[in-house]
């Protein structure tokens, strides 16, 4: 009998932490990206590589991306002018040209919107360059 008087104050104990959980839902545009990492792997200078970055908008106000901003002239991007509804899916494109670049190369290309989740708007990639294709 005690262990089933403890078991029941326990789930009164967490009765309200369920609530809580249920009532913390975020308003506002969220961006939820498929993928925010990509690695082009072994390149050759001077190639011109593009990785295609999807996203949903998960949350339940229009999403707006007013820029994307990249680290260097080598990195170029396309992104969406219109707003995303909710629940509305989208992609932004990132081309890097390695041109002049040799080695390891870590880019971080800043999504810069109206998104509650401002933390998940960051988009890395990683390339590494080797030298110019033999000839």
């Amino acid at each position: 009998m005690k262990k089933f008087l403890v078991f029941i104050a326990v789930l009164g104990l967490m009765a309200p932490a369920f609530a809580q959980e249920a009532s913390t839902k975020v308003n506002g545009p969220v961006i939820s990206f498929e993928k925010k990492t990509h690695d082009f792997g072994d390149i050759f200078q001077g190639d011109k590589v593009e990785e295609i970055f999807k996203f949903t908008n998960t949350g339940n106000e229009p999403l707006i991306i007013t820029n994307v901003n990249v680290t260097c002239g080598c990195t170029t991007k396309s992104y969406p002018k219109e707003p995303i509804q909710p629940g509305g899916k989208s992609e932004i494109v990132i081309a890097f040209n390695s041109a002049g670049k040799m080695g390891r190369q870590d880019k971080t290309v800043t999504v810069v919107s109206n998104a509650v989740n401002a933390d998940g708007a960051l988009i890395k990639f990683t390339a590494n360059v080797l030298d110019k294709k033999p000839q």
